[in-house]
Parts: structure tokens; C-alpha cells; sequence
């Protein structure tokens, strides 16, 4: 457990479009088809998959860094915050970001409820 702090170069997180659309709001995806259901049951929707990315990168911005992994392809941040869903609704939700090298920005990984 890491000391609760932000994301290194949270203003320069994105949040890639396939990983969205092809993966957590997918109801095909072998793996994220369940997180499908889960966001969807919040208001969140491939039709409106900028309320999803802009929820992900506010968490980057404001929320906890709760752990922090070195990996063979740069460090592995979990981030845990609160969003505002569609529906109205705040949910804490876990979000994964990876940085690939010293001058690049964190990029979306995951998110799943959170703890």
C-alpha cells in the first residue's frame, strides 16, 4: 500500500479509445463484457463514451494512488477515486494506468468497482 497521493503527470493521461469501446463497454469481450453491464447499469454507453473517458481521466487527476508496481514495461499505477455517473450516482471505481517511459504519459490500462 502506497501513501495516498496522485497520479505522476496525471495532466497528461489519456485514455485510449479501443480500450473503451472494445473492452470495457463491449458486451463481447471475453474478459470485459462484465464490466460492460456494470457501467452501463450507471448510464455509461458506447454512444456517449466521452462521460466514460472524462469520469477515467478525473480519477487520474484527483484520485489516490493506492499502489504502484514496477513492470518490464514501465511502473503500474492503481488509482482508486469517486465519479459522478450519467444516472447521478457517485461510484468509487479502481483505475489502472501504465507509463511506458520516462517521457511518456500515463496511459489507461483498466478500471473496475472499486474497493
Amino acid at each position: 500500500m502506497v501513501t495516498p497521493s496522485g497520479l505522476p503527470d496525471a495532466e497528461r493521461a489519456f485514455v485510449p479509445l479501443p480500450k473503451l469501446l472494445d473492452y470495457l463497454l463491449s458486451d463481447t469481450h471475453p474478459d470485459g463484457k462484465w464490466k460492460a453491464r456494470y457501467f452501463r447499469r450507471f448510464g455509461f454507453s458506447r454512444e456517449r463514451v466521452d462521460e466514460l473517458e472524462q469520469a477515467l481521466l478525473r480519477i487520474a487527476a484527483v484520485g489516490d494512488v493506492v499502489e504502484v508496481e514496477s513492470t518490464r514495461y514501465g511502473p503500474r499505477y492503481v488509482v482508486v477515486g469517486m465519479v459522478t455517473t450519467p444516472v447521478g450516482l457517485v461510484i468509487r471505481l479502481t483505475t489502472v494506468w501504465i507509463v511506458e517511459g520516462a517521457d511518456s504519459p500515463p496511459r489507461f490500462v483498466t478500471a473496475y468497482p472499486g474497493w
